[in-house]
């Protein structure tokens, strides 16, 4: 089954979660966008959606899905995303699409966090993927620097800026064993707005799909 088709089925999977009346919060990346497609298909009549990203908040408005500010809403009942890499304590690493804050902020604002990916996102420890920080661009080389002496190496994301107008750092070869205490000393570092890191506030629930089907963490 090709990747794609694999992101279709897990989908599919997400949309028992989604319930009518529904207020939903809605992640970013390729995964998120077979959701939001099946999520059209399937006559779900959702309230609205709090966005992560522009570019979700685009394909959540052509398939009528009216979008609403967080600031509005107070908590959300569920938050569907999905991840770049996933661990068997169901910690993540998110943002390899840019949008890890607004990500964060949503996921705490939600009761439920459903994570949707394929078996290729999940991992024994995480940290092959680059860890991605997202800074204020005066604070780039200073964030840089601390972050190297947490063992990282730091590259900037060249030509990217966040829909927050702030930089991103994405960190390779961090010591990632104990993610919630990394997790915790990069978002210490003044500067940083946050890191990808899922530890504190992993997912309630994971799908992951694969050639065998859907397996629930």
């Amino acid at each position: 089954m090709s990747a794609s088709r694999l992101k279709i089925e897990v989908a599919k999977a997400a949309l028992k979660y989604v319930e009518d009346g529904m207020v939903l919060g809605v992640g970013t990346g390729s995964t998120v966008n077979a959701f939001i497609d099946e999520l059209a298909s399937a006559g779900r009549r959702i309230e609205g959606a709090v966005s992560s990203s522009e570019q979700t908040t685009e394909r959540l408005k052509k398939i009528g899905v009216s979008v609403r500010e967080l600031n509005h809403t107070g908590d959300l009942d569920l938050y569907i995303d999905g991840a770049d890499e996933i661990d068997g304590h169901k910690r993540l690493i998110k943002g390899g699409g840019g949008a890890l804050t607004r990500e964060k902020v949503i996921a705490g604002a939600s009761r439920r966090f459903v994570c949707i990916a394929d078996d290729s996102k999940l991992v024994k420890v995480l940290g092959e993927f680059p860890l991605p920080v997202e800074v204020i661009p005066m604070a780039r080389s200073f964030v840089a620097r601390q972050l190297s002496k947490l063992g990282g190496q730091p590259e900037l994301r060249d030509g990217f800026t966040t829909d927050n107008g702030n930089v991103i750092l994405d960190v390779r070869n961090m010591d990632l064993v104990d993610a919630a205490d990394m997790e915790t000393r990069i978002n210490a570092i003044p500067g940083v707005v946050t890191c990808g890191l899922f530890a504190h506030r992993g997912a309630d629930e994971v799908l992951i799909a694969s050639e065998s089907g859907i397996e629930k963490l």
